[in-house]
């Protein structure tokens, strides 16, 4: 009997320490031959590609290694499985992420949670510290999570104060690409913002990646489509001195623009006659000014309505995708080259007639004809006084206003007179939009943009019949710097949703995934569906 262990396990031991039992375990025996050391060593200096058996490191996208078989004893890694499993696990569910994680793991006491610990934050740590030249602190930052079926972690970059290195250990059973759950790696551009993925690394059981944390390290982990297998891992990262990052890029906004003229037939044209009604009309304003929100059902008249759904229906029309993936993806129409009918409701949407309207609506100020409180209380005299001498009223200039009589001279007059002259361009009301296509896979993120502007939202929905929102897709209003929602638009048909936002307000839409594929079974002909998302501004 010869008394060796056999390779595959690796040596393990247990011994009481203080009273209580105590795990030790170790990482590759190989990788810590002193030439197998430096050979990693001296790939990762000079960023060049490194291929052994016991680990494999790539320069590209950005600096990354796969070690196969991290932990030597199988025994170990069955009992941390358990241990692991065993532990209570948190729904996390945000703009970037849906999947179940467990508590922080720095303090648990399980003995074989306690002996990973110790080989991630001690023995490892000062091999990795020797490789990537980075005095490791031994703050230890780790946690496990569980990705199960169309649970996600969209493209992000990890940067934060002080994390130098990502790692992640897989304890996953038997995986390939078709179950999802890789890790994939974006490319950047010339503004240091992801691009599209180059790589994905397929998750196996007891591999270890990690990473360096930089301005390029954009990564995400792609939904799990398996429904009966899961994705699990322990993850974290080792911190060191925090790097001199340069400044972010701020990529220009939309461009805005004011109302075009388009006087009030065209609303007539298109909008179901129910809301073209005044009465109606302050109905909803009265909602809207208590909620902030509302949704019209049924919008547009049906023949209207019909001839859109049959224009975007064509395979012909020409889309574009909208990006970068660390805060959207979906895609969007070239406008320049829609069919009559859709820049027909393009135009519609940017139309002097629908900015009265949405004032009707909402109360707010999105034309000079409508007053603002304060308006009205710096004028109440001065108004009271016009009224009397040109012997009109209130209500017959809120008639006016909301579209019920022929408004467009008093528009020409008002434009021509000297106070529409001096009136300053940067309180002209504006509005910027686009037609957007969403299908499995899009998505927009919560990013650092600044909302610095009160904010009316319009969404109007096509092609969504039998959407669900455990699809995704839906529209999610959170207060800043909190997870939890406000309000959530879901897409309903030929319904248009308004939403007034401050400041501290902020929106995504949320990751459409892969449940909405089964909507055709449903007898619907696609599996997204479209949306006219407007943006206006007081």
């Amino acid at each position: 009997m010869s008394g060796k262990r056999r390779a595959d396990q690796g040596p393990v031991s247990e011994r009481k320490k203080k009273g209580k039992r105590e795990l030790t375990g170790e990482f590759s025996a190989t990788l810590r031959e002193e030439t197998v050391k430096k050979q990693v060593a001296e790939a990762w200096s000079r960023r060049t590609r490194f291929s052994h058996e016991a680990i494999i490191m790539d320069p590209d996208p950005f600096q990354h290694c796969v070690i196969p078989n991290f932990i030597q004893c199988q025994t170990f890694l069955e009992g941390l499985q358990k241990e692991l499993l065993d532990l209570d696990f948190h729904e996390k569910c945000n703009d970037l992420y849906k999947f179940k994680q467990s508590d922080d793991l720095k303090n648990r006491d399980e003995l074989h949670i306690s002996a990973l610990r110790k080989v991630l934050f001690e023995d490892f740590r000062r091999w990795l510290s020797d490789i990537v030249l980075i005095d490791l602190e031994s703050t230890v930052d780790i946690s496990c999570a569980k990705y199960e079926y169309t649970d996600i972690l969209l493209c992000h970059d990890d940067e934060l104060e002080g994390r130098r290195i990502a790692f992640i250990l897989y304890l996953v059973p038997a995986w390939d690409k078709s179950l999802g759950g890789t890790l994939d790696l974006y490319s950047t551009d010339e503004h240091v913002q992801p691009e599209q993925i180059v790589k994905s690394l397929v998750p196996s059981w007891n591999t270890l990646v990690f990473f360096e944390v930089s301005p390029v390290s954009y990564h995400q982990v792609s939904e799990v489509l398996s429904e009966g297998k899961c994705r699990l891992s322990i993850s974290g990262w080792f911190h060191g001195p925090s790097q001199t990052r340069s400044s972010s890029y701020f990529e220009p906004l939309l461009p805005r623009s004011p109302h075009i003229l388009r006087d009030n037939e065209i609303l007539y044209e298109w909008i179901n006659p129910i809301y073209m009604d005044i009465d109606f009309q302050a109905q909803i304003q009265e909602e809207f000014e208590e909620r902030s929100e509302i949704l019209l059902k049924e919008f547009f008249k049906s023949e209207k309505y019909e001839k859109i759904y049959e224009a975007l229906e064509k395979e012909d029309l020409e889309w574009s995708k909208r990006g970068p993936p660390n805060k959207r993806f979906y895609e969007t129409a070239e406008e320049e080259k829609l069919p009559d009918i859709l820049r027909e409701c393009m135009e519609l949407f940017r139309s002097e007639a629908l900015f009265l309207l949405l004032s009707n609506f909402t109360g707010l100020k999105l034309h000079f004809l409508v007053s603002s409180d304060e308006d009205d209380e710096n004028d109440k005299q001065e108004e009271e006084s016009e009224e009397i001498s040109h012997g009109s009223s209130k209500g017959e200039n809120y008639q006016e206003a909301s579209g019920h009589t022929s408004q467009q001279s008093k528009i020409e007059t008002a434009l021509e007179s000297e106070d529409g002259e001096a009136k300053n361009k940067s309180t002209v009301p504006t509005c910027t939009g686009e037609l957007r296509y969403w299908k499995n896979g899009h998505y927009t993120l919560v990013h650092d943009t600044k909302n610095t502007e009160f904010a009316l939202d319009l969404l109007f929905y096509c092609g969504c019949k039998g959407w669900k929102t455990e699809y995704g897709g839906f529209t999610s209003y959170i207060a800043k710097d909190e997870d939890e929602e406000l309000l959530t638009v879901t897409p309903e048909e030929n319904s248009l949703a308004l939403v007034y936002r401050d400041r501290e307000t902020l929106k995504f839409v949320k990751h459409i995934n892969h449940q909405s594929l089964e909507r055709k079974k449903t007898g619907q002909n696609r599996t997204g569906f479209w949306d006219f998302s407007f943006v206006y501004y007081e």
